[in-house]
């Protein structure tokens, strides 16, 4: 056995898919015009301030004051998010519920919107088989950022050196394993299956 008591769950392209490019491939009758509007103005980079707690209106307001052209499709960003997020990422959600039935304590940590995370609590109902999850949305602070380790390590009591961390972020794989946690780099449920059966935590 590893010793590992704890499992800890990145969830945007771990648990479920989330990709911008699902809700704009149906606006944009063009993929370079689509790839250019989101690498001019819907950006990773405007969205992380969402993950840090800031109210889409207000982002989207001072975005739509650069861009007045693409109000509407900066609005959709908001409104049809779930459109983003075509489902579970193949395979995850059996293994969490094998996970918890062998008395693994799992945990979540993910860079969210606060608003995010609620809507998608009641979509996918496997994330309350986590006891506690902590959303940069409330904390105002994101991963890799180490305050966010040790928020979930203050409100939960984990051991990082008893603790596995998967995240598809090698950036949030990095900050976790300085901090003394097992770490996973997400790609399949496969290969992650594979490496918890290495680990013996599930068979």
């Amino acid at each position: 056995m590893s010793g590992i008591d704890t499992v800890v769950f990145d969830l945007g392209n771990v648990l479920f898919e989330w990709d911008p490019r699902h809700l704009y491939r149906q606006v944009f009758a063009d993929e370079v015009e689509m790839e250019h509007f989101l690498a001019h103005v819907c950006t990773l980079d405007w969205h992380l301030a969402h993950d840090y707690g800031v109210s889409f209106e207000e982002n989207a307001a001072k975005l739509k004051g650069r861009h007045p052209d693409r109000a509407d499709l900066i609005d959709m960003w908001r409104a049809r998010f779930h459109d983003m997020i075509p489902g579970r990422m193949p395979g995850m959600e059996p293994l969490v519920q094998t996970l918890k039935a062998s008395g693994v304590r799992l945990y979540g940590l993910t860079n969210m919107p606060s608003p995010i995370f609620a809507e998608l609590r009641v979509r996918f109902p496997e994330f309350d088989l986590l006891e506690e999850t902590v959303v940069s949305g409330d904390e105002g602070v994101v991963k890799p950022d180490p305050r966010i380790f040790e928020i979930l390590i203050e409100r939960t009591g984990l051991v990082p050196e008893r603790a596995l961390f998967i995240d598809d972020s090698r950036r949030n794989v990095d900050a976790a394993a300085k901090l003394g946690f097992h770490t996973h780099h997400f790609e399949s449920a496969g290969g992650l299956q594979a490496d918890l059966a290495a680990r013996g935590l599930v068979g």
